[in-house]
């Protein structure tokens, strides 16, 4: 009995004989005769030699392993010469199919371990390992040209590299495009020397040393501060003033305030009548507190209206007059933090003039953190830098293809 149907990558193949061998299902196929061009005389022939069974893997079917005993057709040519028929659905010398191949590949990407995409097509880890090289070497260039703006983050790797990478990232796509090994200077100051001279505007955290690198590699590189990094500054010295006062409150208060404590992170408008009260009543508890959250709030209220004008002037103007009054209300906290303002104020300025931001590279990283943690670690950088290029690179393929 012959079964004619469309199968799934399958497609016309003749398909004589489906059976069960155990947990698999075998189906015993062939494909159409036909006149093949010798590979030697380049005549046509259609003279059959012989015959082989060819044994291939192929895709699931209802969740059981599939094989395929392939009835391959060797000719043979006046000239003497034999070769086998062109298949359409596996490649010369190979004992996978071609919709098998193609999944492994994208599997291997998106799967969370080498070892859960082997267990579900069936093969070794070893086997699906080799096809992730043989898509990376497709899919990634060794050498890249960097865009005129790019973004540059850390994030922490764990692998034979070192503990932490450098990602690097177009700001306007929003795309990464390469994994450094660690975040030393010189190994940033290299790679933006190398392949950077297109590069322009840079967009970083407040590490000293990435501005430093930047500026060795760069012929003036506009650097850009992300805004989130440098205004948890002001945070951090509202948290510090907190944790100093309320050691001195009675226990209940002290722990109260703790939990407590986002009331003293919020804009005062989007409070509600019980927040304000715990508002007033832990500010009235410190003098040094409530100048701290008055200094917080003065800050949302530039930090705020600096987002609405293009005047930097301006908004420099303003930022130098809250620098004096925190310099008034002499608190250490808030000293110290002004002082990082003071080191970052061109690179803090600059946030305003260019809309180019990190919030995306932090997704990214945190992505990056859910394949490590799915795989309980990386021990390869070279695996683990090319599983989160490519998995931003397949973000709209499914698993589920052939």
């Amino acid at each position: 009995m012959n079964f004619n149907r469309n199968i799934p990558g399958l497609k016309g193949v003749t398909v004589h004989k489906i059976e069960e061998i155990g947990e698999r299902i075998a189906l015993y196929v062939s494909i159409p005769k036909k006149e093949h061009q010798c590979p030697d005389c380049n005549k046509m022939t259609s003279k059959i030699h012989d015959y082989r069974i060819q044994k291939i893997k192929h895709l699931k079917w209802f969740e059981r392993l599939t094989i395929l005993f392939y009835k391959r057709r060797r000719y043979v040519c006046e000239c003497g010469k034999r070769f086998s028929e062109k298949s359409p659905f596996v490649d010369k010398y190979q004992r996978y199919s071609k919709e098998w191949n193609q999944v492994v590949g994208i599997r291997s990407v998106k799967a969370k371990t080498f070892k859960e995409a082997a267990e579900v097509l069936g093969t070794s880890s070893s086997t699906v390992i080799r096809r992730f090289k043989k898509v990376v070497k497709e899919q990634l260039n060794e050498g890249v040209h960097l865009p005129k703006c790019i973004a540059i983050d850390e994030y922490k790797g764990d692998t034979d590299a070192g503990t932490y990478q450098l990602i690097i990232a177009n700001a306007e796509t929003h795309e990464p495009i390469d994994i450094l090994p660690n975040r030393r200077k010189e190994t940033i100051k290299d790679y933006l020397m190398t392949y950077g001279s297109d590069v322009e505007v840079v967009v970083m955290d407040m590490n000293p040393s990435f501005k430093a690198a930047v500026k060795k590699a760069l012929n003036r590189p506009i650097i850009i501060a992300d805004r989130f990094h440098y205004c948890r500054y002001i945070y951090w010295a509202l948290d510090e003033v907190r944790r100093k006062v309320q050691k001195d409150w009675h226990p209940y208060d002290r722990k109260k305030c703790k939990k407590m404590r986002h009331v003293l992170y919020k804009r005062f408008d989007k409070l509600t009548e019980k927040n304000r009260w715990y508002l007033n009543r832990y500010t009235g508890m410190s003098k040094e507190l409530k100048q701290a959250y008055e200094l917080k709030e003065a800050y949302c209220k530039w930090f705020d209206w600096a987002k609405t004008t293009n005047d930097i002037a301006e908004v420099k103007n303003r930022l130098e007059a809250y620098y004096r009054k925190v310099e008034e209300a002499n608190i250490p906290a808030f000293i110290k933090a002004i002082q990082t303002f003071k080191n970052w104020q061109v690179e803090i300025l600059n946030s305003f003039s260019f809309g180019y931001s990190n919030g995306f590279l932090e997704g990214i990283n945190n992505k990056s953190k859910v394949m490590k943690r799915n795989a309980y670690g990386f021990r390869s950088f070279k695996h683990f830098k090319a599983k989160i290029l490519l998995n931003d690179l397949y973000k709209e393929f499914g698993v589920h293809l052939g």
